[in-house]
């Protein structure tokens, strides 16, 4: 999903500069990327990557990786996802109940 807007990202990898969401935010930006980290030397965990100017707009990096948690999930990760959903919820059933 997009930092800005929460969208899911359902675009081919790789993300290319000019790839803007449909709230018209760049996808290819710091803000989407995994290494972004707020805070960190350049807001970036990435020790070799040349820090941005601005992080909401698109860029080079050539490090860029988009952020897995604003990837649409595949059917089979929605599927873990629920079994692991279903098992936490019997697990806190246990305790609630």
């Amino acid at each position: 999903m997009c930092w800005y807007c929460g969208d899911i990202i359902t675009g081919p990898e790789p993300i290319g500069r000019s790839m803007r969401c449909s709230c018209g935010k760049d996808l290819r930006s710091c803000r989407n990327c995994r290494f972004y980290l707020s805070g960190a030397r350049g807001d970036c965990s990435e020790t070799n990557a040349e820090p941005q100017s601005d992080k909401e707009r698109g860029n080079f990096c050539d490090w860029f990786s988009l952020n897995p948690r604003f990837r649409s999930p595949s059917p089979g990760e929605q599927k873990d996802r629920g079994a692991r959903s279903d098992a936490k919820a019997a697990f806190d059933g246990l305790f609630n109940g």
